[in-house]
């Protein structure tokens, strides 16, 4: 199997070339994408007329509604198969993190002009909990954290809020890597309603209907108050997302498609 993945901004020189050897031996050629591209104008304009697309025989992707297009529309068999974390990274820091706190945000708040949900979001938590909120992220209060750094704000967090990117807040299925990255390395996350995805846990992960800040307030100040239950929930979602959730049950998830 041969595995390309065309990132924004990289060109691969003669890959026509090579696609027509793998062709001619058999040797199918697959990619695994984690953005949202068909509700984003520009990018998918971009994708969906690049050579690249064509060029694939399996390209597995995080939008439902893209996997169906692909299959339905061109000779690009689409398979949805959602984010994952990386098995490397899923364990529960015991060190400490100077940027923990109460309420967490990770991520940054300049997204998508088409998502301006974000920073209403991040303001709103900032307003509501002062200085017991953290916005983790590029263009945040701490820089990017990465690797064990990243770790270990989660696992010294009391509430991580999660996001993603989901258009008329109705968009079903698709949701960013921080679903299971977060909970994966260690946090206690409350994630946004989205359709589909609450069946991928075992009633563990716990979920706010967007765009409804009363609720979300109840559910974030309920869990600071609740320490048990709220650890309880922490490492059984952890366990959770280890054992069913990394990239590689995904990439066994890609090979027994490709292959059977």
């Amino acid at each position: 199997m041969f595995v390309w993945v065309k990132t924004h901004g990289w060109e691969t020189p003669h890959m026509d070339r090579v696609i027509n050897v793998l062709r001619d031996r058999r040797i199918p050629v697959v990619s695994y994408h984690l953005d949202l591209y068909m509700p984003i104008p520009e990018r998918w304009r971009r994708y969906r007329d690049d050579p690249y697309m064509m060029g694939l025989d399996h390209f597995f992707t995080v939008d439902p509604k893209m996997a169906d297009w692909l299959t339905d529309n061109t000779p690009v068999k689409g398979h949805f198969l959602p984010a994952g974390v990386f098995h490397e990274e899923c364990y529960i820091s015991d060190q400490p993190s100077p940027h923990a706190n109460d309420v967490i945000f990770v991520g940054s708040r300049g997204y998508h002009d088409v998502w301006p949900w974000r920073p209403k979001l991040i303001d709103w938590l900032r307003n509501t909990y002062g200085d017991r909120f953290t916005h983790i992220g590029g263009d945040g209060d701490t820089g990017t954290l990465r690797g064990d750094a990243l770790n270990r704000v989660y696992a010294n967090s009391k509430v991580a809020v999660g996001d993603t990117l989901c258009p008329n807040f109705d968009y079903p299925r698709y949701h960013s890597d921080r679903l299971f990255e977060a909970p994966g390395r260690g946090g206690f996350q409350i994630f946004p309603h989205i359709e589909g995805i609450s069946s991928w846990f075992d009633g563990t992960m716990k979920f706010f209907p967007y765009n409804d800040f009363d609720a979300l307030k109840d559910m974030i100040d309920y869990y600071l108050a609740h320490d048990a239950e709220r650890e309880s929930l922490r490492r059984a979602c952890h366990q959770h997302v280890k054992k069913h959730h990394t990239y590689r049950n995904r990439w066994h998830q890609i090979m027994k498609a490709v292959f059977g």
